[in-house]
């Protein structure tokens, strides 16, 4: 079936593609910001220039980097788009660049794309730049994380068949291909193939005017955009690590917007919450002792005493997690268990393994991410100790953006031991085939190991839609926590974000890795 064609301006009208069956079942440091001059405390930003705080620098603005949220968070809908987006609160696929689309066989889709787009260099949108972006994303040998996150190992195949027209091949039929689209962010052709760039080009209502490193990135607004101008000409981004500096920024009226805001933060009145897509989770290296035991995991599991980590770090806002993705994703199991405290039949685990040999005294790295959410800092502490308490020997690593990627992604650091990564996942498409394709499969992105059986059951639920899609997603996440156990699921998180009452802007699932600019609008 085709989508019908309708305006970016009107996403109260979603658009749904019946195809694809998860369209209806998804749900202060020094210096200061701009415009500090003004009045402390009054709020208002300059008219024209909406000023947003992050909890740290991007690493990149790389648009085949754009699904990792640190990236995302500045250019996903803002500076670059896709063909098509999730609308975050349907959860219905809507049209962007591309105003239809349709299965053509198996493992075929045509695209149909807008014909009054240009680049922020001028350049026109066509097919040949949806064909040559896809292709730089996808099969190339850039390493592009949306390659792992979304696609895999499989290239596809890309034809531009007139300006306005695209084919995308797949080697196996895959009744959601639309929606991994939505995750490639168009560029244009001269976009270099051989490294990746630092500075986007793209067709979104922002380009990049200046980025100057350790201080601020600033858009401007692209005159001619698309679509409907936004509200704000300017937009600036800085970044502060402490969360009670970014809600200090807010109350002070230095900035309009702050991410990743904690429950005691003291952002007050002006902190706005909502449904986060994030799971936070120990990722564990089962391929090397003493991790490589599933007595010694399991035994992590029982010694995590999540309930008492929700209830005294974050006020009861997080939920305690049996499974990676939370409430609202394809696949989520509301009846899966989350592995109860037990800090004895932790003990009595560890204590079996080393009677067989198993070396539980090796030391386990608990590497952690600077920085990543609120109180990771005290949670990171919290963990080495309980992860002790069983008997383990934990040493506690905290590393940078950059660092931990080196951990997170292939290929893995290999030379530290055995790891145990505290990972932060958010599921921004709503179907699990986005989690259990990078965290689960044993040639994941994002996984360190598994089994031949758990990756069959996992290819078998990929091609499955509707209500079977739900419930093969659902043995998938049962099957991890009894047969493989490569996590310790800990919390679903709940985002809060920092907001100025001369904005006005409602967060939703996705904006803590696609905070929409265009969105915003000043306060009447």
């Amino acid at each position: 079936m085709k989508s019908s064609s309708a305006s970016h301006a009107l996403r109260s009208n979603p658009v749904i593609l019946s195809t694809v069956a998860v369209g209806s079942a998804l749900l202060l440091s020094s210096c200061s910001v701009a415009n500090s001059e003004q009045a402390e405390g009054d709020g208002a930003a300059a008219s024209d220039t909406i000023r947003v705080v992050l909890s740290q620098e991007p690493p990149t603005l790389e648009a085949c980097e754009a699904n990792l949220t640190s990236t995302g968070v500045v250019v996903r809908s803002n500076v670059t788009q896709p063909l098509v987006e999730r609308n975050p609160t349907t959860g219905d696929l809507e049209p962007l660049l591309a105003t239809e689309w349709e299965a053509t066989s198996d493992t075929e889709w045509t695209f149909k794309l807008r014909d009054d787009v240009t680049f922020h260099d001028g350049t026109p949108l066509t097919a040949e730049a949806a064909a040559f972006t896809i292709d730089r994303a996808v099969n190339s040998d850039l390493g592009c994380n949306v390659e792992g996150y979304v696609f895999g190992d499989d290239d596809l195949v890309v034809e531009a068949v007139d300006d306005t027209t695209l084919t995308v091949t797949t080697a196996t039929p895959d009744p959601i291909l639309p929606l991994r689209l939505s995750f490639v962010e168009i560029v244009p052709t001269s976009t270099s193939t051989s490294e990746k760039v630092r500075e986007p080009i793209g067709t979104g209502p922002y380009a990049i005017e200046q980025w100057d490193a350790g201080q601020r990135i600033t858009l401007a607004a692209y005159e001619d955009f698309w679509g409907d101008a936004p509200a704000y000409s300017k937009a600036e981004y800085q970044w502060r690590s402490e969360g009670t500096v970014r809600a200090a920024m807010i109350t002070s009226g230095e900035a309009d917007v702050a991410m990743g805001i904690g429950p005691d933060d003291g952002v007050g009145d002006l902190g706005v919450s909502y449904p986060n897509n994030e799971t936070i989770a120990l990722r564990l290296t089962g391929d090397i002792a003493p991790l490589d035991d599933i007595r010694v995991r399991e035994a992590i599991n029982y010694a995590i005493d999540k309930e008492t980590i929700v209830g005294s770090l974050y006020e009861g806002t997080d939920k305690v997690a049996a499974q990676l993705v939370p409430a609202g994703i394809v696949g989520h199991d509301e009846d899966l268990e989350p592995w109860p405290f037990d800090l004895d039949r932790a003990k009595e685990l560890v204590a079996e393994a080393k009677a067989d040999g198993v070396p539980v005294d090796t030391k386990i790295t608990l590497v952690v991410r600077s920085a990543q959410f609120p109180k990771v800092t005290e949670l990171s502490q919290v963990l080495q100790e309980q992860l002790s308490q069983a008997g383990l020997n934990v040493e506690l690593k905290t590393v940078e953006t950059s660092q931990h990627l080196q951990y997170q992604l292939r290929p893995f650091v290999t030379n530290e031991g055995p790891i145990a990564l505290l990972v932060q996942h958010g599921n921004q498409a709503g179907d699990a085939a986005f989690t259990v394709e990078q965290y689960m499969l044993s040639t994941g992105a994002q996984s360190t190991f598994g089994t031949p059986e758990f990756d069959a059951l996992i290819a078998d639920a990929g091609l499955t839609e509707g209500e079977d899609r739900q419930a093969a997603y659902e043995e998938v996440f049962g099957y991890q926590n009894e047969h493989v156990v490569q996590f310790a699921t800990i919390a679903h998180q709940t985002g809060i974000i920092g907001k100025s009452a001369n904005v006005d802007y409602e967060p939703n699932s996705s904006s803590g890795d696609e905070l929409r600019l265009s969105e915003m609008t000043p306060a009447n």
